[in-house]
């Protein structure tokens, strides 16, 4: 081994080192080296994970209720995930929410269904390359007896009206989720301000608000593809449907780093490009098909593709 004698080198038992090393201080200059050479690839990882913070793997996705409860998403995130090595952490709550996770910092890419709000957060600055991505529709459901027989009407806002007029239990989804929004520009049209114990917002999601109103009797206003998905745990039938007051559209935005510093622009590109592409939007048509006999979201973003 090697020893250090009065401050001068000398060969002992053990591994030997090339003569040059036991003299004149190369031993110690040696150890500087190898301090260095571990220090400068100690930064160099840290440097390498926090370039991977900044700009790798993870992509935040502020998204509304409608599409973790409809199921779409738990099909669609695990192909993105694999497809590209980008894991995908999801804040999920209604589109006014989610569009404010975003302007707050914490999401790099939404997917909402609020258009008024989407293009308000697109001219603040907050959004760029909004990409129309799917649609379904809203209906309004009510009790299996329709106490007040809205069972043949067409227009939503002569239903909204009966149920103001007649003081039926409506739970609202609140919040200023997606969902509500449209309620309430339903309200709008027919210059009511809906308030009263009749009116019951339910804050938490849109499942708790079917769950809610199937429970109470009461009626509300739903996207079709979340009542489809969990219809069988609710006795809450459709009373109105098919009204294009009704349509209910979805687009992705990605966040802009220039007004959020961080946010991942790279991953929000190659998630907005892979749920707009020919075979996002084919999974997106063909997911329902086998169980609903039709799709529970329509492709919106191919000019020339058709869900059949």
């Amino acid at each position: 081994m090697l020893q250090l004698t009065h401050g001068r080198c000398k060969e002992g038992a053990g591994v030997r080192l090339p003569a040059w090393l036991y003299c004149k201080g190369y031993i110690k200059a040696a150890i500087t080296v190898l301090v260095a050479v571990i220090v400068a690839c100690g930064c160099q990882k840290q440097s390498d994970k926090s370039s991977q913070k900044t700009n790798g793997r993870a992509l935040r996705l502020a998204t509304s209720t409608t599409t973790v409860e409809s199921g779409l998403l738990d099909r669609l995130i695990p192909v993105f995930e694999k497809k590209y090595g980008i894991n995908v952490e999801m804040l999920v709550g209604g589109s006014g929410e989610a569009l404010q996770k975003a302007r707050d910092g914490f999401a790099d890419v939404v997917l909402v269904h609020s258009r008024e709000e989407e293009d308000k957060f697109v001219s603040e600055g907050y959004g760029i390359n909004r990409k129309d991505v799917m649609y379904n529709d809203f209906i309004i459901l009510g009790p299996p007896d329709d106490p007040i027989h809205l069972k043949d009407e067409k227009d939503a806002l002569s239903a909204f009206k009966a149920i103001s007029d007649k003081k039926a239990l409506f739970i609202s989804r609140g919040k200023n989720a997606g969902t509500h929004v449209r309620e309430k520009s339903l309200w709008k049209l027919i210059d009511i301000k809906p308030s009263g114990q009749w009116y019951v917002p339910e804050s938490k999601d849109q499942l708790s608000m079917l769950k809610t109103a199937s429970e109470r009797k009461a009626y509300c206003l739903a996207d079709r593809s979340t009542y489809l998905f969990n219809k069988e745990k609710l006795n809450l039938p459709i009373v109105v449907e098919g009204d294009k007051k009704l349509f209910n559209p979805y687009g992705v935005i990605a966040v802009s780093p220039a007004r959020i510093p961080g946010a991942n622009l790279e991953a929000a590109m190659k998630f907005i490009d892979f749920i707009t592409s020919v075979d996002g939007q084919e999974m997106i048509c063909y997911y329902g098909k086998m169980k609903y006999n039709k799709a529970l979201f329509v492709p919106l973003s191919l000019n020339n593709y058709t869900c059949q």
